[in-house]
């Protein structure tokens, strides 16, 4: 890596890492010409499935009595649901002006029912994507062939998510399509699936899973249900995520920055009704600061960076 007193401006590992960040935070709000072309996102008639990390649930607390399990439940009826995502994403390299690369807000209503999975013991959430709407103008103008598109969840009978399968029109530009992707992967990652064991009010539990985001994170999700009315729950959820090894190796040999500081946590509430496909309403908000650190040059990448997820 070449030190800072070598050339001018920040090193290139730093210049790389921020790129990066906000090329994975901010893919959803680009261009054709700036969104970095995936297999993903090219034009397709075929649906992508996108493997989703494993999740451990952990009792803590069963919660008063009466007790029970909490599990999902396959329904042929119509639900209809919509989700709001919103990212944020601020970066400072040592003491040059800071820089928003903050995404707008995607509204997506739609459509879902659940079925079980022939030949698995797991359910199928088929939906099917109304008008997305943004206040970004950009993005608003490429939205309308996402409208009718499929996306599909494979979850537990715990809610636990395991795939996410999309399937958008073959019209639909890159920029629409990352957007419905990242939309869809941030509500995955605040999914709440129930632990095995019978709970009652009060209970509460862990989730813990891989989080990949350039940088390899263990989330640790702390549910506590805080109410249980005509077998719908409303849960207080605290998410933690924190990386798995405090070096950062930046693709392509650009180099490596020590992670000096992350601070990455959240909150939020969500009513969920087990014979619904999709969480009845909620918000989950997590955000922090992080601090990145080149070892030869002593340069910092500082951002602060947010997203929430809003069920109604």
């Amino acid at each position: 890596m070449t030190p800072l007193s070598t050339r001018p401006g920040p090193c290139r590992a730093l210049v790389a890492a921020a790129a990066l960040s906000v090329v994975l935070a901010v893919a959803a709000c680009g261009t054709d010409s700036d969104t970095p072309a995936t297999e993903e996102l090219t034009p397709s008639t075929t649906a992508v499935t996108l493997p989703v990390s494993d999740v451990t649930t952990t009792l803590v607390d069963p919660g008063a009595e009466p007790r029970a399990v909490i599990a999902s439940a396959p329904s042929q009826d119509q639900q209809s649901a919509t989700l709001t995502t919103e990212s944020t994403i601020v970066q400072q390299i040592d003491a040059a002006a800071p820089q928003d690369f903050s995404t707008p807000a995607l509204t997506m209503p739609m459509t879902a029912t659940s079925s079980e999975t022939e030949g698995a013991d797991t359910l199928d959430i088929a939906m099917t994507l109304g008008a997305a709407t943004t206040p970004d103008a950009t993005l608003q103008a490429s939205l309308s062939p996402t409208e009718g598109s499929s996306a599909r969840l494979t979850t537990t009978a715990s809610g636990a998510v395991t795939a996410l399968t999309i399937d958008p029109s073959p019209d639909a530009r890159d920029i629409a399509r990352s957007a419905v992707e990242q939309a869809l992967s941030q509500a995955v990652y605040r999914a709440v699936p129930f632990p095995a064991e019978p709970v009652g009010v009060g209970a509460s539990w862990t989730v813990t899973q891989e989080v990949v985001s350039g940088i390899s994170l263990k989330q640790t999700t702390t549910v506590t249900l805080k109410a249980l009315d005509n077998g719908v729950a409303t849960v207080d959820v605290a998410v933690e995520q924190s990386p798995e090894d405090p070096v950062w190796q930046l693709p392509d040999n650009q180099g490596t920055l020590n992670i000096e500081s992350f601070v990455m946590t959240g909150q939020g509430e969500l009513r969920i009704d087990p014979s619904k496909p999709l969480p009845l309403g909620g918000t989950v908000t997590v955000g922090g600061d992080q601090i990145y650190r080149d070892a030869n040059s002593q340069t910092t990448l500082k951002q602060t960076t947010g997203n929430t997820v809003t069920w109604s």
